[in-house]
């Protein structure tokens, strides 16, 4: 009881004392709250520390396996590094100044497709000359079969000889004539515009328009049997008025053509153009010549 009425004593009189000195208890709980305000500073800045510590590690590991895989991509795939290699070029061969020159003005056909049109595509690209020669060669043949089942009496029969000479005009000189021009025409006019387009169309109807179909009725006059003046009475009498007519229809095949198809289909094209035009044509060469009855 002593000592329990000594410590009530001893309160009391600190209680006084503090009574008598507010300022001294103010500063002692100032003093309190600045220490814990410090200590609370002093955790929230390790915690930080803490944060940026752990993040600045995370990001280094990131790294690490990002170049890890890069390698690993690089040392799996090495082609996928190296340089790539531009088109092979043709040779420099005349009869191969070749359909790979369509590069310049589109893209490389795509062969993967199954079929007929994969196999005649990939033909075209392998051997663009014979392709495009046997492709006008059976044209031709077509062309003169309709022909003659066109004019053909009701007793008739079929002039196979006519359609030989129509079919080895087409393998033998439309075919390789026409890779030779197209080709030529994309080296020298590579552009596909409207003023590049008009100045082939003007090119094929003063050159090789004019040129092809002198070779085509004489060809025809030739293993006809026909003279050296006859000939060329034949062609005063039907050449003038063949290039009227193509001039009625070969303008808008030949822009369709060189505006919208890319170089090695342009024979095929032309060839498929001349299905209708050679109809006409063998229909004239197998005229009579000039003072026959």
């Amino acid at each position: 009881m002593d000592h329990f009425f000594r410590d009530c004593n001893f309160l009391g009189r600190k209680k006084q004392k503090n009574r008598r000195n507010p300022n001294r208890f103010r500063l002692a709980t100032l003093h309190r709250a600045e220490m814990g305000g410090n200590f609370i500073r002093n955790v929230c800045g390790y915690e930080t520390r803490l944060c940026v510590a752990y993040v600045d590690q995370i990001t280094a590991e990131a790294q690490s396996l990002t170049k890890h895989q890069h390698w690993r991509a690089y040392a799996r795939f090495p082609s996928q590094f190296s340089k790539i290699k531009g088109p092979r070029t043709s040779s420099s061969h005349p009869w191969s100044f070749s359909s790979s020159t369509s590069s310049s003005s589109s893209s490389s056909p795509s062969y993967s497709k199954a079929g007929f049109v994969g196999w005649y595509l990939s033909k075209l690209e392998s051997r663009p000359l014979i392709t495009k020669s046997i492709s006008s060669c059976l044209i031709y043949t077509a062309a003169d079969l309709t022909s003659q089942m066109i004019t053909l009496p009701p007793l008739g029969s079929f002039d196979t000889v006519r359609t030989l000479r129509m079919a080895a005009y087409g393998l033998l000189i439309l075919g390789p004539s026409q890779h030779l021009w197209f080709n030529f025409l994309s080296k020298v006019l590579p552009k596909r515009d409207l003023l590049t387009t008009l100045k082939k169309i003007i090119m094929g109807q003063t050159i090789y328009g004019p040129a092809i179909t002198t070779i085509f009725f004489s060809y025809n006059a030739g293993l006809q049997g026909e003279s050296g003046q006859e000939i060329v009475a034949r062609l005063k009498r039907d050449l003038l008025p063949t290039f009227k007519s193509g001039v009625l229809f070969w303008p808008i095949c030949d822009f369709f053509t060189f505006k919208f198809v890319p170089v090695h289909l342009q024979p095929l094209m032309n060839s498929s153009c001349s299905y209708v035009w050679t109809i006409y044509l063998t229909y004239m060469a197998s005229l009579k010549k000039v003072g026959a009855d």
